[in-house]
């Protein structure tokens, strides 16, 4: 079962969501319009919340999570994730905050409170700190990242892309189960 609620809390859809059959969304997870969770992904909000944006799409075997709240951090590490955002292969979210327009490359690891700002390219099998801030329009490689150069306005107008791209794919798989459904 994909929907899972926790303790009170159920995961919250936009309109036009696509999450595969063997994903997981658990407890206080909210997913906005036209996003899209690929298959055995999981995205955990037990003990703080999630926030996918609006035509973001979190790829195969993604794990997204976050860190409960204690009297030292009253506010925990939430895990949020802002519009027209790529989530490659295998990635794991901790408990960060990833801006608008971002493709955060295969394999990757995102630390508690690192914040990956709008516009950044973050490379295959990057990890990035925990608490770490990035620059907005650079590409980030590396273990851990360092900036390697800016975008080229091609790569940015590439992160809307790429989003809007998974977008009318999951609108295709959508498509097809309404088909399916009328057999």
């Amino acid at each position: 079962m994909p929907l899972a609620a926790y303790l009170d809390d159920t995961p919250t859809l936009g309109a036009r969501v696509y999450f595969h059959a063997s994903c997981q969304i658990i407890g206080n997870v909210r997913i906005g319009n036209d996003s899209s969770i690929w298959c055995n992904a999981v995205l955990r909000g037990d003990v703080n919340h999630i926030v996918i944006g609006q035509s973001s799409n979190v790829q195969d075997f993604t794990m997204g999570h976050v860190s409960h709240k204690t009297p030292d951090k009253p506010d925990g590490s939430p895990l949020v994730v802002g519009d027209y955002v790529t989530v490659g292969h295998s990635v794991i979210l901790h408990g960060c905050t990833i801006g608008n327009e971002c493709m955060i490359g295969m394999g990757s690891i995102i630390m508690d409170d690192a914040v990956i700002p709008d516009h950044v390219m973050i490379g295959a099998g990057s990890l990035v700190p925990p608490g770490k801030v990035l620059e907005s329009g650079m590409l980030y490689v590396g273990r851990p990242v360092k900036a390697v150069r800016a975008l080229t306005p091609e790569e940015t107008a590439y992160l809307r892309y790429s989003a809007e791209h998974y977008v009318q794919v999951k609108n295709n798989y959508l498509h097809s189960l309404s088909e399916t459904t009328k057999i």
